[in-house]
């Protein structure tokens, strides 16, 4: 094994810093160990089960469409819609469009 020897870096009174370049030599441990079968191995098919059934996005349109539908319906409930009324169904109704992009937008990628 090689011996560190300690060196002496002279900084100028102006400069705070000094700089230095250093070697460093890494031994990494590339060998395959065998661990055994995975123990969340059924966790995660269970995961992948869920995200491919894409209940979530799901429970999120459908809770979106029942806002909708009752949104709707009040506002063509009221005698004399005013301004801000109006203002809450068209920010409703636009973000229906977001929404809806997104969850068509969100299917798996097919690796083909």
């Amino acid at each position: 094994m090689a011996e560190l020897k300690e060196d002496k870096l002279v900084v100028p009174a102006d400069k705070g810093t000094a700089k230095k370049k250093v070697s460093v030599e890494l031994e990494v441990d590339t060998s395959v160990k065998d661990l055994g079968p995975n123990p969340y191995a059924k966790l995660i098919h269970l995961a992948r089960a869920v995200d491919s059934w894409r209940i979530f996005p799901r429970v999120f349109i459908t809770t979106y469409i029942i806002l909708l539908y009752k949104c709707v319906i009040w506002y063509m409930n009221l005698p004399s819609p005013t301004m801000e009324q109006s203002g809450l169904i068209s920010i409703v109704v636009g973000a229906g469009a977001a929404w809806f992009g997104l969850y068509t937008g969100s299917s798996k990628k097919s690796s083909k």
